[in-house]
């Protein structure tokens, strides 16, 4: 990564793309081992979570009193998968950010100082991931409330067997455009202020605030990059329902036999830990193009200090990055 910040400023969506996609040549042997430790398990954990809890939703509706135990199985599956989703992330964020950090910085970078860096970034990560978390209840609890009062306006109007007015549904449908926009920035500074957790010594609100300056200017290439992200996954997460989680007799299914659907699946997983790896790679160059446009300089001096600390090699943090806090 030795481009110039004015080249960094001026990147769009797809110029970041190729960037961030050509970041594992300069240290493939530490991608490939972050990946197979920390990107596969997380990729894995989200398309293998329906092949656990598909047949527990089929035996929930096709009986009618199913009783307790498969609801039991249902919640267990899924808070166990919520930890793993949880931890995944958390651990890879880290490891993606501090490697194309050091990269950046020309800090010698391997698989056991990045593992090593973790145990200190994942407590401020952790904190900005909680207060992001918090929002996004508020952001449902609104887009509830949004629906709700639509529900209660246009439900005087309308007796129960005749559908839903013209009004009603426009209203609707631009409430969900309005608050789909709102989650496409959420998850923008998100991922942003995930990076500043790292780089930055700021964690939490600060951080998010951080994240929300960086954005000012480059919104549209951040809802660009996440739209771009969502539609993959999801056009990905469906096609592995469709054709490894359905049986073959099960409507709606691609109708293959087991080997196809175990090759369908390994590729499909395997297009999944792609994409999650170059996101990874493109939330953090992304941030040196967000600190580039509003020309504020890195000092990689004190950016190489910084994730020296890390790794318990303490020097005194004296930087832009600190005086731009300050």
């Amino acid at each position: 990564m030795d481009l110039a910040s004015s080249d960094l400023a001026a990147l769009g969506a797809a110029e970041l793309i190729r960037v961030s996609a050509s970041i594992p040549r300069a240290a493939p042997r530490t991608f490939a081992l972050l990946t197979a430790c920390l990107v596969f398990p997380l990729s894995f954990a989200v398309l293998a979570h329906s092949l656990f809890t598909h047949p527990i939703l089929l035996r929930i509706r096709g009986a009618a009193h199913s009783g307790f135990a498969p609801w039991l199985g249902l919640f267990a599956y899924q808070f166990i998968y919520l930890i793993v989703l949880f931890t995944f992330s958390l651990l890879s964020t880290a490891a993606a950010v501090f490697t194309v950090a050091s990269l950046y910085t020309g800090k010698p970078a391997s698989v056991s100082s990045s593992l090593s860096a973790l145990r200190p970034i994942l407590p401020r990560l952790l904190r900005t991931f909680l207060w992001v978390s918090l929002l996004m209840l508020a952001y449902h609890l609104a887009f509830a409330l949004a629906v709700l009062l639509l529900i209660v306006v246009f439900a005087p109007n309308a007796s129960e067997s005749a559908p839903p007015s013209l009004a009603f549904v426009l209203f609707l449908l631009l409430v969900v455009l309005v608050f789909l926009g709102i989650h496409v920035y959420i998850s923008a500074l998100w991922h942003l202020a995930s990076v500043v957790s790292v780089l930055e010594p700021l964690c939490g609100l600060a951080a998010m605030a951080k994240s929300r300056q960086l954005l000012q200017g480059r919104t549209g290439t951040a809802a660009t990059l996440v739209v771009s992200y969502f539609a993959v996954c999801g056009a990905t997460s469906l096609l592995f329902r469709a054709a490894v989680v359905k049986g073959r007799t099960e409507e709606g299914s691609f109708g293959l036999a087991l080997p196809g659907r175990l090759l369908v699946g390994a590729v499909l997983v395997c297009v999944l830990v792609s994409v999650n790896l170059l996101g990874l790679l493109v939330q953090s160059v992304f941030y040196y193009a967000c600190k580039a446009f509003h020309s504020q300089q890195i000092d990689r001096t004190a950016l190489y200090e910084h994730l020296g600390g890390y790794l318990g090699e303490y020097v005194p943090l004296k930087s832009n990055i600190q005086m731009e806090n300050l």
